[in-house]
Protein backbone atom coordinates (compact mmCIF):
# COMPACT_ATOMS: atom_id res chain seq x y z
CA UNK A 1 0.00 0.00 0.00
CA UNK A 2 1.86 3.45 -1.21
CA UNK A 3 2.32 5.35 1.58
CA UNK A 4 -0.02 8.18 2.51
CA UNK A 5 -2.66 6.57 0.68
CA UNK A 6 -6.07 7.38 2.76
CA UNK A 7 -8.63 4.35 2.94
CA UNK A 8 -12.08 5.55 3.49
CA UNK A 9 -13.58 3.20 6.10
CA UNK A 10 -17.56 2.00 4.70
CA UNK A 11 -19.17 4.35 6.85
CA UNK A 12 -22.00 5.69 5.81
CA UNK A 13 -22.20 9.82 5.78
CA UNK A 14 -25.86 11.72 6.39
CA UNK A 15 -25.89 14.97 5.19
CA UNK A 16 -28.44 14.95 8.78
CA UNK A 17 -24.75 15.36 10.50
CA UNK A 18 -23.55 18.02 8.52
CA UNK A 19 -25.97 20.59 9.68
CA UNK A 20 -26.28 22.71 12.36
CA UNK A 21 -28.03 20.31 15.65
CA UNK A 22 -29.70 21.40 18.13
CA UNK A 23 -31.01 24.87 19.65
CA UNK A 24 -26.92 26.31 20.60
CA UNK A 25 -26.21 29.26 18.92
CA UNK A 26 -22.77 29.01 18.31
CA UNK A 27 -23.08 25.06 16.76
CA UNK A 28 -20.94 23.34 18.76
CA UNK A 29 -23.02 20.56 17.85
CA UNK A 30 -22.27 20.27 14.44
CA UNK A 31 -20.69 16.80 13.75
CA UNK A 32 -17.03 16.09 13.02
CA UNK A 33 -15.27 18.28 10.12
CA UNK A 34 -14.75 15.76 7.20
CA UNK A 35 -11.45 17.65 6.27
CA UNK A 36 -10.14 16.13 9.77
CA UNK A 37 -7.60 13.27 8.46
CA UNK A 38 -9.01 10.59 9.52
CA UNK A 39 -7.85 8.60 12.49
CA UNK A 40 -9.50 8.47 15.80
CA UNK A 41 -7.55 7.88 19.25
CA UNK A 42 -7.64 7.37 23.08
CA UNK A 43 -6.90 8.82 26.47
CA UNK A 44 -3.65 8.85 28.14
CA UNK A 45 -3.25 7.93 31.65
CA UNK A 46 -0.53 10.84 32.60
CA UNK A 47 1.48 9.00 35.00
CA UNK A 48 0.84 5.58 35.35
CA UNK A 49 -1.66 5.09 32.50
CA UNK A 50 -4.83 2.90 33.08
CA UNK A 51 -5.47 -0.33 32.12
CA UNK A 52 -3.12 -2.89 29.61
CA UNK A 53 -5.75 -4.27 27.30
CA UNK A 54 -5.42 -7.01 24.64
CA UNK A 55 -3.64 -6.63 22.00
CA UNK A 56 -3.32 -8.61 18.20
CA UNK A 57 -0.12 -8.34 16.12
CA UNK A 58 -1.24 -6.98 12.62
CA UNK A 59 0.00 -10.75 11.15
CA UNK A 60 -1.25 -13.63 8.73
CA UNK A 61 -2.83 -15.36 11.41
CA UNK A 62 -4.56 -12.41 12.51
CA UNK A 63 -8.31 -13.37 11.66
CA UNK A 64 -7.43 -16.72 13.20
CA UNK A 65 -6.15 -14.74 16.87
CA UNK A 66 -9.71 -12.41 16.14
CA UNK A 67 -11.67 -15.65 15.72
CA UNK A 68 -9.97 -17.57 19.12
CA UNK A 69 -10.62 -14.32 21.07
CA UNK A 70 -14.62 -14.41 19.94
CA UNK A 71 -14.76 -17.95 21.08
CA UNK A 72 -12.92 -16.85 24.20
CA UNK A 73 -15.97 -14.67 24.63
CA UNK A 74 -14.59 -11.04 23.79
CA UNK A 75 -15.92 -9.02 21.42
CA UNK A 76 -13.54 -5.89 21.31
CA UNK A 77 -10.16 -6.45 20.23
CA UNK A 78 -6.71 -4.27 19.45
CA UNK A 79 -4.85 -4.66 16.38
CA UNK A 80 -1.74 -2.69 16.81
CA UNK A 81 1.96 -2.35 15.69
CA UNK A 82 5.09 -0.87 17.42
CA UNK A 83 7.06 1.43 15.32
CA UNK A 84 10.23 3.87 16.11
CA UNK A 85 9.41 6.82 17.46
CA UNK A 86 12.58 8.73 17.16
CA UNK A 87 11.12 10.29 14.04
CA UNK A 88 8.18 11.72 15.27
CA UNK A 89 6.73 13.58 18.78
CA UNK A 90 3.58 13.66 20.22
CA UNK A 91 2.75 17.57 18.77
CA UNK A 92 4.15 16.56 15.39
CA UNK A 93 1.69 13.12 15.83
CA UNK A 94 -0.87 15.15 16.52
CA UNK A 95 -0.72 17.62 13.40
CA UNK A 96 -0.18 14.76 11.15
CA UNK A 97 -4.06 13.57 11.79
CA UNK A 98 -5.59 17.31 12.67
CA UNK A 99 -4.85 19.79 9.89
CA UNK A 100 -3.71 23.07 11.15
CA UNK A 101 -6.89 25.10 11.04
CA UNK A 102 -9.14 22.42 11.50
CA UNK A 103 -10.44 23.70 14.99
CA UNK A 104 -13.67 22.25 15.02
CA UNK A 105 -12.60 18.65 14.46
CA UNK A 106 -12.56 16.52 17.55
CA UNK A 107 -8.91 15.53 18.90
CA UNK A 108 -6.41 15.42 21.71
CA UNK A 109 -2.92 15.61 22.42
CA UNK A 110 -2.04 14.33 26.37
CA UNK A 111 0.99 14.58 27.87
CA UNK A 112 2.60 14.39 31.40
CA UNK A 113 5.64 15.82 33.20
CA UNK A 114 6.04 13.91 36.67
CA UNK A 115 7.28 15.69 39.83
CA UNK A 116 10.18 13.94 41.80
CA UNK A 117 12.50 14.24 44.18
CA UNK A 118 15.60 15.18 41.70
CA UNK A 119 12.87 17.68 39.76
CA UNK A 120 10.90 16.85 37.22
CA UNK A 121 11.05 14.59 33.89
CA UNK A 122 8.83 13.94 31.15
CA UNK A 123 6.15 11.65 31.70
CA UNK A 124 6.39 7.97 30.36
CA UNK A 125 3.33 7.99 28.23
CA UNK A 126 1.98 10.53 25.75
CA UNK A 127 -1.39 10.19 23.50
CA UNK A 128 -2.74 11.55 20.45
CA UNK A 129 -5.65 10.83 18.64
CA UNK A 130 -8.48 12.38 16.60
CA UNK A 131 -11.96 11.59 14.85
CA UNK A 132 -14.14 9.85 17.38
CA UNK A 133 -16.30 7.11 16.09
CA UNK A 134 -18.88 8.49 18.42
CA UNK A 135 -19.77 11.47 20.55
CA UNK A 136 -22.13 11.90 23.59
CA UNK A 137 -22.83 15.94 23.91
CA UNK A 138 -24.58 17.04 26.72
CA UNK A 139 -26.41 20.22 27.48
CA UNK A 140 -28.76 20.24 30.81
CA UNK A 141 -31.09 17.44 30.16
CA UNK A 142 -30.97 16.90 26.06
CA UNK A 143 -28.07 14.58 25.17
CA UNK A 144 -27.01 14.09 21.79
CA UNK A 145 -25.16 10.99 20.75
CA UNK A 146 -23.48 11.47 16.95
CA UNK A 147 -22.87 7.71 15.77
CA UNK A 148 -19.91 8.77 12.72
CA UNK A 149 -20.01 4.98 11.71
CA UNK A 150 -23.52 4.72 11.16
CA UNK A 151 -24.51 8.23 10.14
CA UNK A 152 -26.69 8.74 12.76
CA UNK A 153 -27.86 11.36 15.54
CA UNK A 154 -29.92 10.48 17.91
CA UNK A 155 -31.60 13.13 20.83
CA UNK A 156 -32.69 11.77 24.02
CA UNK A 157 -33.67 14.00 27.41
CA UNK A 158 -32.65 12.04 30.19
CA UNK A 159 -31.97 12.78 34.22
CA UNK A 160 -28.35 11.63 34.19
CA UNK A 161 -25.98 12.20 30.91
CA UNK A 162 -23.54 10.14 32.21
CA UNK A 163 -26.10 6.94 32.30
CA UNK A 164 -25.82 7.14 28.32
CA UNK A 165 -21.58 6.03 28.00
CA UNK A 166 -22.53 3.53 30.83
CA UNK A 167 -25.18 1.71 28.90
CA UNK A 168 -23.02 1.50 25.81
CA UNK A 169 -20.25 0.14 27.64
CA UNK A 170 -22.58 -2.78 29.41
CA UNK A 171 -21.96 -4.86 26.37
CA UNK A 172 -18.18 -4.59 25.64
CA UNK A 173 -16.19 -7.77 26.55
CA UNK A 174 -12.42 -6.39 25.84
CA UNK A 175 -9.73 -9.22 25.54
CA UNK A 176 -7.35 -9.07 28.32
CA UNK A 177 -3.54 -9.00 27.01
CA UNK A 178 -0.18 -7.70 28.31
CA UNK A 179 1.76 -6.43 25.51
CA UNK A 180 0.66 -2.88 25.07
CA UNK A 181 2.05 -0.25 27.38
CA UNK A 182 0.97 0.46 31.00
CA UNK A 183 -1.22 3.08 29.60
CA UNK A 184 -4.93 4.45 28.75
CA UNK A 185 -5.05 2.52 25.26
CA UNK A 186 -8.97 2.97 24.51
CA UNK A 187 -12.15 4.34 25.12
CA UNK A 188 -13.60 7.33 25.59
CA UNK A 189 -12.00 10.85 26.19
CA UNK A 190 -13.68 14.35 26.65
CA UNK A 191 -14.53 16.62 29.73
CA UNK A 192 -17.27 17.35 32.44
CA UNK A 193 -17.94 20.37 33.35
CA UNK A 194 -18.50 22.02 36.75
CA UNK A 195 -22.02 22.29 36.23
CA UNK A 196 -22.28 18.23 36.05
CA UNK A 197 -23.13 17.97 39.86
CA UNK A 198 -26.31 19.58 38.88
CA UNK A 199 -27.40 15.89 37.53
CA UNK A 200 -26.42 14.26 41.08
CA UNK A 201 -28.27 17.56 43.08
CA UNK A 202 -30.99 18.35 40.58
CA UNK A 203 -33.30 20.23 44.18
CA UNK A 204 -30.91 22.39 45.49
CA UNK A 205 -28.41 22.97 42.32
CA UNK A 206 -31.17 23.16 39.39
CA UNK A 207 -29.64 24.84 36.19
CA UNK A 208 -32.19 26.90 36.16
CA UNK A 209 -30.29 28.74 39.37
CA UNK A 210 -26.84 28.76 38.21
CA UNK A 211 -24.95 32.35 36.43
CA UNK A 212 -25.14 33.45 33.27
CA UNK A 213 -24.94 31.36 30.60
CA UNK A 214 -22.99 33.41 27.99
CA UNK A 215 -21.06 31.11 25.97
CA UNK A 216 -23.59 27.86 26.23
CA UNK A 217 -20.80 25.57 26.21
CA UNK A 218 -21.88 21.34 26.44
CA UNK A 219 -22.08 20.49 29.76
CA UNK A 220 -20.20 17.17 29.09
CA UNK A 221 -18.15 16.04 26.02
CA UNK A 222 -17.22 12.60 25.41
CA UNK A 223 -15.48 10.78 22.16
CA UNK A 224 -15.02 7.36 21.62
CA UNK A 225 -11.94 6.63 20.12
CA UNK A 226 -11.11 3.25 18.71
CA UNK A 227 -7.42 4.29 17.17
CA UNK A 228 -4.64 5.48 19.39
CA UNK A 229 -0.98 6.64 19.50
CA UNK A 230 0.51 6.09 22.06
CA UNK A 231 4.44 7.57 22.76
CA UNK A 232 6.83 5.24 25.03
CA UNK A 233 9.07 8.06 25.61
CA UNK A 234 11.64 6.42 28.08
CA UNK A 235 11.77 3.47 25.03
CA UNK A 236 11.22 5.61 22.53
CA UNK A 237 9.08 3.87 20.49
CA UNK A 238 4.96 4.59 19.49
CA UNK A 239 2.01 2.09 19.51
CA UNK A 240 -0.59 2.68 16.77
CA UNK A 241 -3.66 1.16 17.80
CA UNK A 242 -7.10 0.10 16.46
CA UNK A 243 -9.75 -1.69 18.23
CA UNK A 244 -12.07 -3.61 16.56
CA UNK A 245 -15.69 -3.66 17.56
CA UNK A 246 -16.09 -7.63 16.54
CA UNK A 247 -19.80 -7.30 16.63
CA UNK A 248 -20.47 -5.05 14.11
CA UNK A 249 -19.35 -7.15 11.08
CA UNK A 250 -20.82 -10.37 9.60
CA UNK A 251 -17.52 -12.56 9.75
CA UNK A 252 -14.09 -12.35 11.89
CA UNK A 253 -12.85 -12.43 8.23
CA UNK A 254 -14.84 -8.75 7.76
CA UNK A 255 -13.60 -7.53 11.07
CA UNK A 256 -9.96 -8.10 10.71
CA UNK A 257 -9.54 -6.91 6.97
CA UNK A 258 -11.39 -3.61 8.18
CA UNK A 259 -9.32 -3.47 11.32
CA UNK A 260 -6.09 -4.05 9.30
CA UNK A 261 -6.98 -1.76 6.14
CA UNK A 262 -7.67 1.07 9.26
CA UNK A 263 -4.71 0.51 10.94
CA UNK A 264 -2.70 0.96 7.70
CA UNK A 265 -4.33 4.45 7.00
CA UNK A 266 -3.32 5.18 10.64
CA UNK A 267 0.46 4.26 9.95
CA UNK A 268 0.38 6.09 6.52
CA UNK A 269 -0.69 9.07 8.15
CA UNK A 270 2.34 9.35 10.17
CA UNK A 271 4.70 7.53 7.75
CA UNK A 272 3.52 10.22 5.09
CA UNK A 273 5.87 11.81 3.30
CA UNK A 274 4.73 15.01 3.09
CA UNK A 275 4.55 15.42 7.15
CA UNK A 276 3.63 18.87 8.25
CA UNK A 277 6.32 21.06 9.26
CA UNK A 278 6.06 23.19 12.89
CA UNK A 279 7.41 26.57 13.24
CA UNK A 280 10.95 26.47 14.99
CA UNK A 281 9.67 29.99 16.42
CA UNK A 282 12.04 31.89 19.00
CA UNK A 283 11.66 30.78 22.37
CA UNK A 284 12.40 34.16 24.90
CA UNK A 285 11.00 32.66 28.02
CA UNK A 286 11.56 36.20 29.63
CA UNK A 287 8.21 37.62 27.66
CA UNK A 288 6.75 41.03 28.59
CA UNK A 289 5.33 41.43 32.03
CA UNK A 290 1.53 40.76 32.43
CA UNK A 291 -0.86 43.34 34.50
CA UNK A 292 -2.58 45.15 31.13
CA UNK A 293 -3.37 42.13 29.30
CA UNK A 294 -5.76 40.81 32.87
CA UNK A 295 -7.62 43.64 33.37
CA UNK A 296 -10.81 42.41 31.66
CA UNK A 297 -12.47 40.02 34.22
CA UNK A 298 -16.18 38.82 34.51
CA UNK A 299 -16.08 40.62 37.70
CA UNK A 300 -14.52 44.14 38.58
CA UNK A 301 -12.25 43.99 41.09
CA UNK A 302 -14.42 45.55 43.81
CA UNK A 303 -17.43 43.74 42.63
CA UNK A 304 -15.07 39.89 43.40
CA UNK A 305 -14.15 41.97 46.80
CA UNK A 306 -17.43 42.64 47.97
CA UNK A 307 -18.44 39.12 46.88
CA UNK A 308 -15.33 37.59 49.59
CA UNK A 309 -17.13 39.98 51.81
CA UNK A 310 -20.60 38.11 51.45
CA UNK A 311 -18.65 34.73 51.44
CA UNK A 312 -17.29 35.59 54.61
CA UNK A 313 -20.54 36.90 56.32
CA UNK A 314 -21.61 33.02 55.49
CA UNK A 315 -18.54 31.63 57.25
CA UNK A 316 -18.83 33.50 60.29
CA UNK A 317 -22.60 33.28 60.27
CA UNK A 318 -21.59 28.58 60.64
CA UNK A 319 -23.33 28.46 57.26
CA UNK A 320 -20.15 27.21 55.47
CA UNK A 321 -16.67 26.76 56.52
CA UNK A 322 -14.76 27.63 53.15
CA UNK A 323 -15.59 28.47 50.09
CA UNK A 324 -13.96 28.75 46.30
CA UNK A 325 -14.99 31.98 44.84
CA UNK A 326 -13.42 32.28 40.93
CA UNK A 327 -13.48 35.16 38.02
CA UNK A 328 -12.83 34.73 34.96
CA UNK A 329 -10.16 36.67 33.31
CA UNK A 330 -10.13 37.05 29.01
CA UNK A 331 -7.51 38.14 26.43
CA UNK A 332 -7.91 38.11 22.86
CA UNK A 333 -4.75 36.99 21.18
CA UNK A 334 -3.71 36.11 17.48
CA UNK A 335 -1.45 32.98 18.81
CA UNK A 336 -4.05 30.21 18.33
CA UNK A 337 -4.69 27.65 21.16
CA UNK A 338 -2.17 24.84 19.82
CA UNK A 339 0.40 27.30 19.79
CA UNK A 340 -0.76 28.37 23.31
CA UNK A 341 -0.74 24.66 23.71
CA UNK A 342 3.41 24.82 22.70
CA UNK A 343 4.75 27.52 24.79
CA UNK A 344 2.76 26.28 27.81
CA UNK A 345 4.62 23.14 27.62
CA UNK A 346 7.47 25.54 28.29
CA UNK A 347 6.12 27.77 30.59
CA UNK A 348 4.02 25.28 32.92
CA UNK A 349 4.82 21.77 33.05
CA UNK A 350 2.59 19.94 34.93
CA UNK A 351 1.35 15.79 35.33
CA UNK A 352 -1.84 16.62 33.16
CA UNK A 353 -1.42 18.84 29.79
CA UNK A 354 -4.10 18.68 27.55
CA UNK A 355 -4.55 19.98 24.31
CA UNK A 356 -8.35 18.94 23.61
CA UNK A 357 -10.91 20.21 20.68
CA UNK A 358 -14.42 19.77 21.85
CA UNK A 359 -17.48 20.70 20.57
CA UNK A 360 -17.63 24.41 20.81
CA UNK A 361 -14.88 24.98 22.45
CA UNK A 362 -10.97 24.48 22.94
CA UNK A 363 -9.27 23.04 26.22
CA UNK A 364 -5.76 23.86 26.57
CA UNK A 365 -4.42 22.53 30.08
CA UNK A 366 -1.78 22.40 32.41
CA UNK A 367 -3.08 20.73 35.76
CA UNK A 368 -1.11 19.34 38.76
CA UNK A 369 -4.11 17.32 40.56
CA UNK A 370 -6.11 14.47 39.41
CA UNK A 371 -9.83 14.54 40.15
CA UNK A 372 -10.66 10.96 40.47
CA UNK A 373 -8.49 7.42 39.09
CA UNK A 374 -9.84 4.09 39.42
CA UNK A 375 -7.48 1.34 38.46
CA UNK A 376 -8.82 -1.90 38.93
CA UNK A 377 -11.47 -1.55 41.37
CA UNK A 378 -8.67 1.19 43.69
CA UNK A 379 -10.15 4.51 43.84
CA UNK A 380 -7.59 7.49 44.33
CA UNK A 381 -9.16 10.93 44.98
CA UNK A 382 -5.42 13.51 45.60
CA UNK A 383 -6.08 16.51 47.27
CA UNK A 384 -4.20 19.43 46.91
CA UNK A 385 -3.80 22.48 48.56
CA UNK A 386 -2.17 24.90 50.26
CA UNK A 387 0.38 26.59 48.03
CA UNK A 388 3.61 28.49 48.20
CA UNK A 389 6.18 29.78 45.20
CA UNK A 390 9.51 27.46 44.61
CA UNK A 391 13.26 28.76 45.67
CA UNK A 392 15.48 29.98 43.18
CA UNK A 393 17.95 27.28 44.88
CA UNK A 394 17.80 24.15 46.60
CA UNK A 395 18.07 25.21 49.99
CA UNK A 396 15.35 27.89 49.32
CA UNK A 397 13.14 25.29 48.43
CA UNK A 398 13.85 23.32 51.53
CA UNK A 399 12.67 26.63 53.85
CA UNK A 400 9.40 27.57 51.44
CA UNK A 401 8.57 23.56 52.21
CA UNK A 402 8.90 24.20 56.10
CA UNK A 403 7.10 27.08 56.30
CA UNK A 404 4.53 26.03 53.97
CA UNK A 405 3.75 23.30 56.20
CA UNK A 406 4.34 25.27 59.38
CA UNK A 407 1.02 27.74 57.59
CA UNK A 408 -1.27 26.91 60.30
CA UNK A 409 -4.13 28.53 57.52
CA UNK A 410 -3.06 26.57 55.10
CA UNK A 411 -2.76 23.31 56.51
CA UNK A 412 -5.98 23.33 58.41
CA UNK A 413 -7.70 23.85 54.91
CA UNK A 414 -5.50 21.13 53.32
CA UNK A 415 -6.71 18.51 56.30
CA UNK A 416 -10.52 20.13 55.59
CA UNK A 417 -10.42 19.56 51.84
CA UNK A 418 -8.89 15.67 53.23
CA UNK A 419 -11.82 14.98 55.27
CA UNK A 420 -14.13 15.75 52.46
CA UNK A 421 -12.09 13.61 49.97
CA UNK A 422 -12.52 10.64 52.26
CA UNK A 423 -16.08 11.78 52.41
CA UNK A 424 -16.30 11.20 48.30
CA UNK A 425 -14.56 8.24 48.22
CA UNK A 426 -15.69 6.72 51.32
CA UNK A 427 -19.42 7.12 49.19
CA UNK A 428 -18.95 4.62 46.57
CA UNK A 429 -16.40 1.89 48.73
CA UNK A 430 -16.78 -0.69 50.46
CA UNK A 431 -16.82 -0.44 54.25
CA UNK A 432 -13.87 -0.31 55.89
CA UNK A 433 -11.66 0.22 52.72
CA UNK A 434 -10.77 3.95 52.80
CA UNK A 435 -7.70 5.11 53.84
CA UNK A 436 -5.16 8.02 53.88
CA UNK A 437 -2.05 6.56 52.49
CA UNK A 438 0.02 9.71 52.66
CA UNK A 439 -0.85 12.83 54.05
CA UNK A 440 0.62 16.29 53.73
CA UNK A 441 3.45 15.35 51.57
CA UNK A 442 4.81 19.07 49.59
CA UNK A 443 4.85 18.13 45.64
CA UNK A 444 7.28 20.07 43.76
CA UNK A 445 6.23 21.92 40.28
CA UNK A 446 7.45 24.48 38.09
CA UNK A 447 6.80 27.73 39.88
CA UNK A 448 4.88 26.84 43.08
CA UNK A 449 4.84 24.06 45.53
CA UNK A 450 1.62 22.13 46.86
CA UNK A 451 0.86 20.70 50.30
CA UNK A 452 -1.02 16.62 48.52
CA UNK A 453 -2.28 14.04 50.14
CA UNK A 454 -3.78 10.98 48.98
CA UNK A 455 -7.18 9.21 49.55
CA UNK A 456 -7.98 5.00 48.72
CA UNK A 457 -10.55 2.97 48.51
CA UNK A 458 -11.96 0.05 47.07
CA UNK A 459 -15.14 0.30 44.67
CA UNK A 460 -18.38 -1.31 45.77
CA UNK A 461 -18.88 -4.59 43.46
CA UNK A 462 -22.66 -3.36 41.82
CA UNK A 463 -20.72 0.20 41.05
CA UNK A 464 -18.72 1.99 37.99
CA UNK A 465 -15.95 4.39 37.77
CA UNK A 466 -19.16 6.66 36.87
CA UNK A 467 -20.43 6.58 40.22
CA UNK A 468 -16.88 7.28 41.23
CA UNK A 469 -16.82 10.04 39.31
CA UNK A 470 -20.28 11.46 39.76
CA UNK A 471 -19.28 11.44 43.76
CA UNK A 472 -16.04 13.31 43.19
CA UNK A 473 -17.03 16.58 40.96
CA UNK A 474 -16.59 18.67 41.96
CA UNK A 475 -13.91 18.42 44.26
CA UNK A 476 -13.59 20.22 47.39
CA UNK A 477 -10.57 22.59 46.64
CA UNK A 478 -12.93 24.14 43.77
CA UNK A 479 -16.29 24.43 45.78
CA UNK A 480 -15.92 24.72 49.43
CA UNK A 481 -17.25 23.08 52.56
CA UNK A 482 -19.61 21.74 53.16
CA UNK A 483 -20.02 21.12 49.20
CA UNK A 484 -22.98 21.41 48.44
CA UNK A 485 -23.90 24.53 50.30
CA UNK A 486 -21.13 25.76 49.09
CA UNK A 487 -22.11 25.54 46.00
CA UNK A 488 -25.10 27.07 46.12
CA UNK A 489 -23.23 30.68 47.56
CA UNK A 490 -21.37 30.15 44.09
CA UNK A 491 -24.68 30.01 42.31
CA UNK A 492 -25.65 33.53 43.91
CA UNK A 493 -21.76 35.05 43.84
CA UNK A 494 -20.35 34.17 40.43
CA UNK A 495 -21.62 36.05 37.48
CA UNK A 496 -20.85 33.26 34.76
CA UNK A 497 -21.33 29.46 34.45
CA UNK A 498 -17.56 28.12 35.49
CA UNK A 499 -18.23 25.55 32.00
CA UNK A 500 -15.15 23.37 32.02
CA UNK A 501 -13.41 25.34 34.57
CA UNK A 502 -13.21 23.36 37.59
CA UNK A 503 -14.36 20.25 36.14
CA UNK A 504 -12.64 17.14 34.69
CA UNK A 505 -11.21 16.15 31.50
CA UNK A 506 -9.59 12.97 30.67
CA UNK A 507 -10.44 9.35 29.70
CA UNK A 508 -12.88 6.29 30.49
CA UNK A 509 -10.68 3.08 28.80
CA UNK A 510 -12.82 0.30 27.49
CA UNK A 511 -12.04 -2.02 30.27
CA UNK A 512 -13.78 1.09 33.04
CA UNK A 513 -11.04 1.94 34.64
CA UNK A 514 -10.84 5.92 34.71
CA UNK A 515 -8.67 8.75 34.96
CA UNK A 516 -9.64 12.34 34.85
CA UNK A 517 -7.76 15.69 36.08
CA UNK A 518 -8.88 18.39 37.42
CA UNK A 519 -9.77 21.30 35.34
CA UNK A 520 -7.68 23.85 36.98
CA UNK A 521 -4.87 25.65 34.87
CA UNK A 522 -7.24 25.65 32.01
CA UNK A 523 -7.77 28.10 29.28
CA UNK A 524 -10.82 27.90 27.25
CA UNK A 525 -11.02 29.01 23.90
CA UNK A 526 -14.48 28.87 22.41
CA UNK A 527 -14.71 28.54 18.91
CA UNK A 528 -17.95 29.21 16.54
CA UNK A 529 -18.94 31.92 14.48
CA UNK A 530 -19.28 34.11 17.24
CA UNK A 531 -16.03 34.03 18.12
CA UNK A 532 -14.43 33.77 14.68
CA UNK A 533 -12.74 37.10 14.19
CA UNK A 534 -10.35 36.81 11.19
CA UNK A 535 -7.79 39.94 9.94
CA UNK A 536 -5.77 39.97 7.31
CA UNK A 537 -3.25 42.76 6.66
CA UNK A 538 -1.60 43.50 3.79
CA UNK A 539 2.04 41.24 2.99
CA UNK A 540 0.99 39.42 5.96
CA UNK A 541 -0.83 35.92 6.69
CA UNK A 542 -4.46 36.00 7.52
CA UNK A 543 -4.66 35.45 11.29
CA UNK A 544 -7.54 34.52 13.65
CA UNK A 545 -7.76 36.83 16.54
CA UNK A 546 -9.02 34.31 19.25
CA UNK A 547 -10.54 34.68 22.87
CA UNK A 548 -8.91 33.04 25.72
CA UNK A 549 -10.90 32.36 28.64
CA UNK A 550 -8.58 32.21 31.92
CA UNK A 551 -10.73 31.25 35.22
CA UNK A 552 -8.66 30.99 38.76
CA UNK A 553 -10.55 31.32 42.48
CA UNK A 554 -9.52 31.66 46.01
CA UNK A 555 -10.49 29.91 48.83
CA UNK A 556 -12.30 31.64 51.13
CA UNK A 557 -12.33 31.45 54.96
CA UNK A 558 -13.14 33.38 58.27
CA UNK A 559 -9.89 35.84 58.20
CA UNK A 560 -9.49 35.94 54.21
CA UNK A 561 -8.52 39.45 53.11
CA UNK A 562 -10.74 40.65 50.14
CA UNK A 563 -7.43 42.11 48.60
CA UNK A 564 -5.42 39.03 49.28
CA UNK A 565 -7.92 36.83 47.34
CA UNK A 566 -8.21 39.06 44.50
CA UNK A 567 -4.16 39.45 44.26
CA UNK A 568 -4.26 35.53 43.96
CA UNK A 569 -6.60 35.25 41.43
CA UNK A 570 -4.95 37.72 39.22
CA UNK A 571 -1.71 35.62 39.85
CA UNK A 572 -2.67 32.40 39.00
CA UNK A 573 -4.30 33.55 35.86
CA UNK A 574 -0.79 35.50 34.77
CA UNK A 575 1.00 32.00 35.49
CA UNK A 576 -1.52 30.92 32.09
CA UNK A 577 -1.35 34.21 30.65
CA UNK A 578 2.71 34.07 30.61
CA UNK A 579 1.94 31.01 28.00
CA UNK A 580 -0.28 33.34 25.90
CA UNK A 581 2.50 35.74 25.72
CA UNK A 582 5.22 33.39 25.04
CA UNK A 583 3.29 32.02 21.97
CA UNK A 584 2.79 35.63 20.64
CA UNK A 585 6.25 36.56 21.02
CA UNK A 586 7.25 33.30 19.42
CA UNK A 587 4.98 32.25 16.47
CA UNK A 588 3.20 35.85 16.37
CA UNK A 589 4.61 39.14 14.66
CA UNK A 590 2.98 42.44 15.00
CA UNK A 591 0.08 43.01 14.29
CA UNK A 592 -1.20 39.34 13.59
CA UNK A 593 2.07 38.40 11.32
CA UNK A 594 3.02 35.00 11.14
CA UNK A 595 6.89 34.78 12.19
CA UNK A 596 8.99 33.59 9.14
CA UNK A 597 10.77 29.85 9.52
Amino acid sequence: MPMGTLIISPRLTSPMLHRHLGPFSDGFIATRNSSCRDRRSVFHSFRRGLARPSALLVDKAGAARLEEASRNGANLVPLYKCIFSDHLTPVLAFRCLVKEGDWEAPSFLFESVEQGSEGTNVGRYSVVGAQPAMEIVAKENIVYILDHEKGVRIEKMVDDPMEVPRSIMEGWKPLQMDELPDAFCGGWVGYFSYDTMRYVEKKKLPFCSSPKDDRNLPDIHLGLYNDVIVFDNVEKKAFVIHWVHLDRYLSIEDAYREGRMQLENLLSLVHNNNVPRLSAGSVKLHTRQFGTSLKKSSMTSDDYKKAVMKAKEHILAGDIFQIVLSQRFQINTFADPFEVYRALRIVNPSPYMAYLQARGSILVASSPEILTRVTKKKIVNRPLAGTTRRGSTEEEDKQNERLLLADEKQCAEHIMLVDLGRNDVGKVSKPGSVKVEKLMDVERYSHVMHISSTVTGELLDHLSCWDVLRAALPVGTVSGAPKVRAMELIDELEVTRRGPYSGGFGGVSFTGDMDIALALRTMVFPTGPRYNAMYSYKKMDLRQEWTAHLQAGAGIVADSEPDDEQRECENKAAALARAIDLAESTFVGKEGQTLAM
